[in-house]
């Protein structure tokens, strides 16, 4: 197998490490993340103008047609300016979802306006007692006539607080924890009885809580079929763990340079610190580890697409168990070779440390994959 990038997606990765330089630098970003929304419709916009919303998309719905390969290669751009907007849970898990399994009503409805970023999606299907559990879900949705009526409450939804449509899963068949009876509706942010609650977290990205009391929707709202949706939110989420493994990249490449610089320019005891063998040791460490991911990377995106779920789950479990590891020898190098400046809120390092600790927790940390992986 070619692991090089193609003439396009080198133009991509140039078009995008470009507008990251240039549009996201470190102060540019604190300014975006302390305003209210967290988050920049100018951006945005610049992201749609050059076809980055639609790089998965089909060319009839106004996206370029690429692979998830194309993704990654956006993905590790924005992983290196630490870019806080919700492309993951729009672009790869709502946009991925609705591509795969909705309508061609919801097609034509949604997928236009997210390559052209009019619209955001979020994924909700996560709740305050699911854990990591992808089939606990007490929300219900009890069929009324022609419409569905959806009560409970999702939690930490990333992207919610932006997003236009949620994608809700739902029990309408079943207990709690079993498997078949969930379902997925396509639920407008402003919808009667949809409360949301935005807040940021602590890597800068933003996530809500949505309460749903008594939502009507029609059946027209359903994405797939009915009871069938945990298989759907398991690929969404396989989806979106191979994207976070693949910005992940780019945290540590631009966290492993940045270290490096500090290496060759802190000068202590009359010489620059990177002359001292000790530090050199533990910089290569973090080079190693960063070789090491780079590798699952590329599984992860390879599988990503997989129509197999059980030969998707077990790559995209495995790259995020090295990828895990390997954030965290290069974060924890990072902060301790910068010393205290490493730890402060004005140096960026903290920033990259705390997005590859988010990023490692999240979709499931280190012992719930090993545990995923050993199961398959």
């Amino acid at each position: 197998m070619d692991f090089a990038l193609t003439e396009t997606q080198h133009l991509l990765l140039d078009t995008t490490n470009r507008l990251v330089r240039e549009r996201y630098g470190f102060e540019q970003r604190k300014k975006i993340l302390a305003s209210p929304t967290g988050s920049s419709p100018e951006l945005w916009a610049s992201f749609a103008e050059l076809g980055l919303l639609g790089v998965e998309i089909e060319e009839r719905f106004g996206g370029s047609a690429g692979g998830f390969h194309d993704l990654a290669v956006v993905l590790d751009a924005f992983g290196r300016g630490i870019v806080a907007e919700p492309f993951v849970p729009t672009v790869v898990m709502g946009a991925g979802l609705i591509a795969r399994a909705g309508s061609e009503a919801q097609k034509t409805a949604i997928l236009p306006g997210v390559a052209e970023g009019k619209i955001k999606l979020a994924l909700a299907y996560g709740e305050r007692r699911s854990r990591y559990s992808l089939n606990h879900v007490e929300t219900t949705a009890k069929a009324d006539g022609e419409s569905y009526i959806l009560d409970g409450q999702k939690s930490v939804v990333l992207g919610g607080d932006a997003a236009d449509h949620l994608i809700v899963s739902a029990r309408t068949a079943g207990k709690t924890t079993d498997r078949d009876g969930i379902t997925l509706f396509l639920v407008p942010r402003d919808a009667a009885g949809v409360a949301i609650r935005g807040y940021p977290t602590v890597d800068g990205t933003r996530a809500a809580e949505v309460t749903l009391t008594g939502v009507r929707v029609g059946k027209d709202a359903l994405v797939g079929n009915l009871g069938d949706g945990l298989a759907l939110v398991e690929y969404a989420v396989d989806r979106g763990i191979a994207a976070l493994c693949n910005e992940a990249l780019g945290v540590m490449a631009a966290l492993n340079e940045l270290t490096l610089e500090y290496l060759k320019t802190r000068v202590q005891f009359g010489r620059p610190i990177g002359k001292f063998q000790v530090l050199q040791h533990r910089m290569v460490d973090m080079e190693m580890a960063l070789e090491q991911a780079k590798s699952m990377g590329i599984l992860a995106a390879a599988h990503a697409e997989d129509k197999d779920a059980r030969a998707r789950a077990k790559a995209v479990s495995a790259a995020k168990v090295q990828i895990g590891k390997s954030g965290q020898v290069v974060g924890r190098g990072a902060i301790q070779l910068h010393g205290g400046i490493g730890m402060t809120e004005e140096y960026s390092a903290a920033h990259f440390f705390k997005r590859l600790t988010a990023i490692e927790i999240c979709f499931g940390d280190i012992d719930h994959h090993l545990g995923r992986f050993a199961s398959l």
